[in-house]
């Protein structure tokens, strides 16, 4: 009981230093929902519809990260572990998807962009499986989790706390001893909502892990009262709670901050000059509305009949009395230089530049950039950011990969059933896998000198699991450029392995095999056939047959079939100065049709 009011006054500490963070987090929240200039209905200084500048950079970052979505590939670093790696390689995507990893790596991408920081939680949870047990992933919201001020690895704090609202009837229920202890989730951060929300009946649930000793303890508690502990649990008193000894939690940063775990986003970034944009062109928009109501100074002793005056449908005015010059006089409202509009264009340009959110990032060009390849270059160069960011999330991607492999190492004591998709989503076969392929193998030492135990280690390789468009169309056609070239031919191996170790794509390592197994292939049917002609002109001298010349003709004849050899016969395309283009890649391709769209002959073949 003690421990547990001790860990209360270090959560109330850690929520001390990190009250910046969790106001910062709140504060653009408001800003994504774009509810910080009212909502627009009425044009009037103070209240303003926002642009949409900052969501479009937002929505372009999270558009790339889910082209880009993770899949892993278990490699072994020893030799007899290499069945276990391929046995993991099925099995993590399959763990991935029942666990909806998909929509939990959508909704941390959202909340890393906007906040700078995405964390997620690997951890073991007993009741699935129908009590059996299996990993379970969600993503934090950092309003939830604290950890030891200053520490920049989440791993280096002290303890670590996740909280969490909790209803009290759900407590009672599974814990029926915490009767009389409930209550307090009014000291969870919570965000601006549009709706109400309560926080009666709820109480502030806390996950306490901490070091001890080298090993990871766990304790739940609610207020001061203790619902599991696993100091007090015999299976994990003296061993810990997660035999890999970290804490559950991976944290993926966008941009880092000196002090902390966490970092900031894009909001932070852009929301100045967001706030620019909305002010400028809320501004021009009321100057235009101003301009364009026409309105008027009229004298009160005038003796105007205002009611007619305003109806344009009337055709006689009366007025009592003498109407003077001066009596009506029409409102003359300025218009606003252009250097306003030219400065809210270069402050849509900054904010651009600033998130990296370029025009043709989204296939969008400027004038006179109309090849194909000068379009891919830029759209290649205006993702870097999106490539740098990728690749902290494929990091923290991995971490997460080695968690899960753990909590299979400690838990999946019986073996399970999992169901494989064959390759291409075609087919599906059922696999049994346990821990026995991960705990710790004893293997004699050299010399007789006993027993060592050997650790089963994996290394996690991240590709992309779904590609753009784009990126699917430019592999496609780097295949067929290989194979026009003759990259497949058996008799150009050694050739083509020397100009594919110098080539960069993705899939390079296998494409690099199969060319060398068909070159080793190629000679050992060159050996053979060799063979044959030697046994045909034995047989031929003997029985006075034409086996060979036969077999002669019949390799040439397959020679000449042979695939992966050009064929002369193609189209030519030539350039503004009449230079061939060779090849047929996606600059080809434009180039052919927008000659072919100003040719008067297009109809009629072409040589």
């Amino acid at each position: 009981m003690e421990q547990v009011r001790q860990a209360a006054l270090t959560l109330q500490e850690y929520k001390q230093g990190k009250k910046a963070l969790n106001e910062k987090i709140i504060n653009n929240e408001q800003w994504y929902r774009l509810h910080n200039q009212g909502d627009g209905t009425e044009m009037t200084l103070n209240n303003a519809p926002d642009s949409a500048w900052l969501f479009n950079s937002l929505a372009n970052k999270h558009a790339d990260a889910m082209d880009n979505y993770p899949e892993p590939n278990v490699l072994p670093r020893a030799k007899d572990d290499t069945e276990t790696a391929k046995q993991l390689s099925a099995i993590l995507p399959v763990v991935l998807e029942q666990n909806r990893y998909e929509q939990v790596y959508n909704d941390t991408w959202w909340y890393k962009i906007k906040h700078g920081t995405g964390c997620k939680m690997v951890v073991w949870d007993g009741s699935k499986a129908g009590g059996l047990g299996d990993i379970d992933i969600r993503m934090v919201d950092l309003l939830n989790l604290y950890w030891e001020p200053g520490v920049t690895d989440l791993q280096a704090s002290r303890n670590l706390f996740h909280v969490e609202m909790v209803d009290d009837e759900v407590l009672l229920e599974r814990w029926p001893w915490v009767q009389g202890h409930t209550g307090g989730a009014e000291q969870v951060p919570k965000y601006l909502y549009d709706d109400q929300v309560r926080t009666d009946g709820k109480s502030f649930v806390v996950d306490w892990y901490y070091k001890k000793a080298g090993r990871l303890h766990y304790c739940k508690f609610v207020n001061d009262c203790v619902l599991y502990a696993s100091e007090n649990d015999p299976d994990y008193a003296t061993r810990g709670y997660y035999d890999h000894g970290k804490y559950p939690f991976v944290m993926d940063v966008m941009f880092p901050m000196a002090g902390s775990p966490a970092g900031f986003g894009y909001i932070e970034l852009m929301k100045g000059t967001q706030y620019s944009i909305d002010v400028l062109g809320a501004a021009i928009t009321r100057n235009a509305d101003a301009a364009s109501r026409i309105r008027y100074f009229v004298n009160r002793g005038s003796g105007l009949n205002e009611e007619e005056f305003t109806d344009l449908d009337k055709s006689i005015i009366h007025v009592d009395g003498n109407l003077g010059e001066d009596a009506v006089r029409s409102v003359q409202v300025p218009v606003l230089s252009d250097i306003y509009v030219t400065h809210l264009n270069n402050k849509i340009s900054e904010l651009k530049e600033t998130s990296g959110n370029r025009d043709f990032s989204q296939g969008v060009t400027g004038s006179g950039v109309t090849a194909a390849s000068a379009i891919a270059a830029l759209q290649e160069a205006g993702s870097k950011l999106s490539r740098d960011a990728l690749k902290s999330a494929y990091r923290a991607f991995t971490e997460e990969c080695n968690l899960c492999i753990e909590l299979m190492r400690q838990f999946y004591t019986a073996p399970r059933a999992f169901r494989i998709t064959g390759e291409g989503g075609t087919g599906y076969e059922f696999m049994d896998f346990d821990n026995s392929g991960l705990v710790p193998q004893r293997e004699e030492m050299d010399f007789g000198w006993g027993v060592s135990e050997k650790l089963p280690v994996f290394d996690i390789n991240v590709v992309a699991a779904k590609k753009s468009t784009y990126s699917r169309l430019s592999q496609n056609e780097l295949a067929k450029e290989l194979y026009q070239m003759g990259f497949f031919n058996p008799e150009l191996a050694d050739q083509s392995a020397a100009c594919l170790q110098m080539m960069d794509f993705d899939g390079k390592e296998q494409v690099l095999e199969d060319v060398q197994k068909n070159g080793g292939l190629f000679q050992q049917v060159q050996q053979l056939q060799a063979t044959m002609m030697k046994m045909a002109a034995v047989l031929d001298a003997q029985n006075g047959t034409g086996i060979t010349a036969n077999m002669g003709q019949a390799i040439q004849n397959g020679e000449q079939a042979q695939p992966g050899k050009a064929d002369s016969r193609h189209k030519v395309t030539t350039d503004s100065i009449g230079n061939v283009a060779a090849g047929n890649s996606l600059a080809v391709q434009a180039q052919r049709r927008a000659q072919n769209n100003a040719n008067p002959h297009r109809g009629e073949d072409e040589t």
